[in-house]
């Protein structure tokens, strides 16, 4: 079971998150103005890498905040877990 740490309120195990998909995605400014096209690359278009990829997580069963994770995708390592807002931290695996 991977142990995720909560930057609210320690490390708990995973069965109490939720992913909530990739961090970092940023809403088109004029939306109303993008094709259908365009408009489904933003909603489903995500990279799936080999390696480090930063998530959303929510701790749905415990404080219910949302915090961003560098997780390694192959081994599950956790690298860093950062409070939504922040800046990613540079990670070298």
């Amino acid at each position: 079971m991977l142990l995720i740490p909560c930057p609210y309120c320690g490390p708990r195990e995973e069965v109490e998150f939720a992913c909530g998909g990739e961090a970092h995605i940023a809403r088109p400014a004029n939306s109303d103005r993008l094709s259908d096209a365009q408009w489904s690359d933003y909603l489903f278009m995500r990279k799936n890498p080999k390696g480090v990829h930063y998530e959303r997580w929510n701790h749905a069963r415990g404080c219910r905040r949302w915090f961003n994770v560098a997780r390694d995708t192959v081994t599950h390592r956790i690298y860093a877990v950062y409070k939504m807002g922040e800046a990613p931290p540079s990670v070298t695996p």
